[in-house]
């Protein structure tokens, strides 16, 4: 008589990390490389790994985190760092109201999900579908987590070897820059992704020449906004 052997399903969660965590490998690479040279930048201010850390988990914003370290060697000026901190992350504004349908319905998942809405998690969850089997709450929860926990780690190296070793810092805040880049990048490989990629590029060349390098960042995302919002409109009628 044969019995039956029926295959052991694996816990949800499970299913959905190793599906989430291929898809992060890119930004593992990046976050590690990236998370170091914020570190050591905090070292070389003087700051040990306890504040590298704390900064990260609590301001999980790699930009805005770079300009932390600067702002902390500063004057404590808490009005040009709240406008500091508006305009460098403005644009994670537009990133949220893009993600409302993706993130409908994904319950105690959807305040750390918005939490961690960084450039790098939002170029991943709104391009990727789960696959068969795996919830979108912990397909994007899981991608959005090892983003996260990679950015730590490489905070928390960083601060190590800065506090260990003399290191030349120079040129290390346009690590940031160059992940972008690298992101760009990967988004321009997919040709359905090339228009809006093409209207970014647009939009912050033309608010460059109204506005200049040092106040670009709103009026481009607002120009972008407007643009996409307009063609929405137009394909609706």
């Amino acid at each position: 008589m044969e019995v039956e052997v029926k295959p052991i399903k694996q816990p949800h969660h499970a299913a959905a990390l190793r599906a989430a965590f291929p898809a992060t490998i890119p930004v593992l690479t990046g976050y590690l490389c990236i998370g170091m040279a914020y570190g050591l930048l905090m070292a070389n201010a003087g700051y040990g790994v306890f504040w590298a850390l704390l900064l990260s988990l609590l301001c999980y914003a790699g930009s805005m985190e770079f300009v932390a370290v600067s702002l902390l060697t500063a004057g404590f000026d808490p009005v040009q760092a709240l406008l500091m901190a508006l305009m460098i992350n403005a644009r994670h504004a537009f990133y949220g109201l893009s993600m409302l349908e993706k993130y409908r319905g994904t319950g105690w998942a959807r305040p750390f999900l918005i939490f961690s809405l960084t450039d790098e998690t939002f170029s991943l969850v709104s391009t990727l579908e789960p696959p068969d089997g795996v919830t979108r709450r912990d397909f994007y929860f899981w991608i959005s987590l090892l983003d996260y926990l990679y950015w730590q780690v490489g905070s928390v190296l960083g601060a190590l070897i800065g506090g260990l070793l003399p290191f030349d810092t120079t040129g290390l805040d346009f690590a940031l820059t160059a992940l972008f880049i690298v992101l760009f990048l990967e988004q321009w490989r997919k040709r359905e992704n090339r228009p809006a990629a093409l209207i970014g590029l647009g939009c912050t060349a033309v608010s460059l020449a109204a506005v200049g390098a040092d106040r670009l960042v709103i009026p481009a995302m607002v120009l972008i906004l407007a643009v996409l919002l307009g063609g929405r409109n137009k394909l609706c009628d």
